[in-house]
């Protein structure tokens, strides 16, 4: 393949990434005018548009996600036979790294994985995404992100995956409004507080729901982050994970926590990234640290 066509294909990989001209322009090194014209090439090589103007976004067409993944795991088998990938070196790394997490993996998981850097004297930029359960997917492939951490169970073939951990949901209570032993009644009387499930914790809702719990649900929140001081100063109730609420019981003191009444495993949490193909040994080799990091528990109190 000539050296044009393997510039053009770079760029419509960029510009699906991207979903902008002007973007993709930058990271290229060339001119907006380069990218058009080279956009008009590829139009004309595939017999369709590739890509729709929305607003600000270029929208790519069926044509163009079909062609995205083949393309872009192409192009990465290429760079990766011209470079040396035994030349990475994790110590004194300072790249960017992209993570994707919710609220509570912030909290429970960027301990040990900052603490695995650490050890490994890497330095790189390391920007968290906030990332809803359904914006996971499409992170990766277009390469907004370069790992994510989530407990939804996303089968796409464009993408990797592999479980670090168990979860197993408790109750969170104050010290001073403690529940009764663990009985199917031990929420008799007793109102809760309800999570968004954005996130990928739908468990709670499915629980709430199930066992007829919905009418005592008296707060709703968007994020975890609220809820112990809600509970240190309330006798209301969530349903959480147990190595989250672990860490808060840690931090903020004066909470309890109970077992379910129910069987309280959830889907474990997963860590996705693009197929194997796609990955630079840079994200290859952040992948295992933080498979690592995670699937040890580190972030349990004291330990890190």
């Amino acid at each position: 393949m000539a050296l044009a066509d393997l510039n053009q294909l770079r760029t419509f990989v960029v510009l699906y990434e991207l979903r902008s001209v002007t973007a993709a322009a930058d990271r290229l090194h060339v001119t907006q005018p380069t990218v058009s014209y080279t956009l008009r090439r590829l139009r004309e090589k595939f017999g369709d548009e590739l890509f729709r103007r929305e607003g600000h976004d270029m929208v790519p067409t069926a044509k163009a996600t079909a062609l995205f993944t083949p393309l872009q795991e192409a192009l990465a088998q290429i760079d990766a036979t011209v470079s040396d990938p035994e030349s990475f070196e994790p110590a004194g790394f300072s790249g960017e790294l992209v993570l994707g997490l919710t609220s509570i993996g912030e909290q429970t998981f960027l301990p040990p994985i900052m603490a695995a850097l650490a050890r490994e004297a890497s330095h790189p930029h390391l920007s968290v995404q906030r990332l809803d359960s359904d914006q996971v997917e499409d992170g990766l492939v277009r390469g907004a992100i370069d790992l994510a951490l989530s407990v939804s169970m996303i089968g796409s073939p464009r993408l990797w995956r592999t479980h670090v951990r168990a979860v197993e949901y408790i109750a969170l209570t104050s010290d001073r409004h403690p529940l009764p032993d663990t009985a199917p009644d031990m929420f008799a009387g007793r109102h809760f507080v309800r999570v968004s499930a954005r996130g990928g914790h739908v468990f709670p809702l499915q629980v709430l729901t199930e066992h007829g719990l919905m009418p005592q649900v008296s707060l709703t929140v968007e994020e975890y982050a609220t809820v112990p001081a809600v509970l240190q100063t309330t006798d209301l109730v969530v349903l959480m994970p147990r190595h989250v609420a672990e860490v808060f019981s840690g931090w903020f003191g004066g909470l309890r926590i109970s077992d379910l009444p129910w069987p309280g495993q959830s889907t474990p949490v997963s860590l996705y990234t693009r197929r194997e193909a796609s990955l630079s040994p840079a994200q290859r080799w952040f992948r295992a640290l933080v498979r690592d990091a995670v699937a040890a528990g580190e972030y349990r109190r004291g330990s890190v």
